[in-house]
């Protein structure tokens, strides 16, 4: 199943991640994928949000991964930017926590689909900059294409 959304501001890009985390639950798999300034890092803002996360959430380029606290699940969020090669997930922790005890937030992980597995929620953030005036910040465009059953149920609970 596949729904695209629109995402007019950062606010409402937020608003979207805080939807999308409500309906999380241990173990889902998000691949966000986009452009530098695409959005990943709002959305992964409203989806801590939407899992009662109250931490600053921000993008773990350097770190590769942050887990945050505070909500009734953790919420690991990735960000494999630097990562150049398959093997190099190893040294991440990213296994460690993949299908564990809270959802997964994987920025730049398209290139590792295969190692992510088959059940995931893969999140497309485009900027809409051809529909934007002159100094207007863009919206953006927000494509989910779920790849199993539970991607699945929160991409039509979602769109409802």
């Amino acid at each position: 199943m596949e729904a695209t959304f629109v995402a007019e501001s950062t606010e409402q890009t937020i608003a979207l991640g805080e939807r999308l985390g409500r309906l999380l639950a241990a173990g889902d798999v998000l691949v966000l994928t986009g452009d530098l300034g695409a959005g990943k890092t709002q959305l992964t803002k409203g989806i801590a949000c939407g899992l009662g996360v109250e931490d600053d959430v921000t993008s773990p380029t350097f770190t590769i991964g942050m887990v945050y606290e505070g909500g009734e699940l953790p919420l690991y969020h990735f960000d494999l930017y630097r990562l150049e090669d398959a093997a190099e997930l190893d040294d991440t922790g990213l296994f460690d926590v993949l299908g564990g005890d809270g959802p997964c937030v994987i920025e730049w992980g398209e290139q590792f689909a295969d190692q992510l597995g088959d059940e995931r929620l893969d999140v497309f953030l485009t900027r809409m900059d051809d529909e934007a005036a002159v100094g207007e910040e863009p919206a953006r465009s927000v494509r989910l294409v779920a790849h199993g059953p539970r991607a699945n149920q929160i991409v039509e609970a979602l769109a409802r």
